[in-house]
């Protein structure tokens, strides 16, 4: 039941880098956040639905044009953090990102995020 509570919730902040247009993005993420989200980005710590808010514009206005995100794997909840795995790309078929969120939930809604994200396929080789 955790797990699909939080599959529910996780599904949602993803479905708000595909909103339709921008002005939906701050409904589907007040339906995901809790007020007083704590988003731990590429950038650092920031709080707040709009911080998170400005972070999934940024990403939506890629040069290359409005992207998709996606969910790569089931939601895991250990404990009371969930993580599971993403995949971003640009519809030119341009930069490709993957990475892993960390996601703690209270009453339903996710109060902390934490964003790992790394090139699709970059190898890290030895000596680099």
């Amino acid at each position: 039941m955790q797990e699909e509570t939080a599959r529910s919730a996780i599904d949602t902040f993803i479905s708000a880098f595909n909103a339709s247009d921008d002005s939906n993005v701050t409904a589907l993420l007040a339906q995901a956040l809790t007020s007083d989200v704590v988003f731990w980005g590429p950038l650092g710590r920031s709080e707040g639905i709009a911080a998170v808010e400005r972070f999934v514009l940024d990403i939506r206005r890629h040069p290359a044009g409005t992207g998709t995100m996606v969910r790569s794997s089931e939601v895991d909840m250990p404990d009371e953090w969930a993580r599971y795995q993403w995949a971003f790309s640009t519809p030119d078929g341009g930069p490709r990102l993957t990475g892993t969120d960390v996601v703690h939930l209270r009453r339903s809604l996710i109060d902390q995020v934490i964003v790992f994200a790394g090139e699709m396929g970059a190898a890290a080789a030895p000596g680099r």
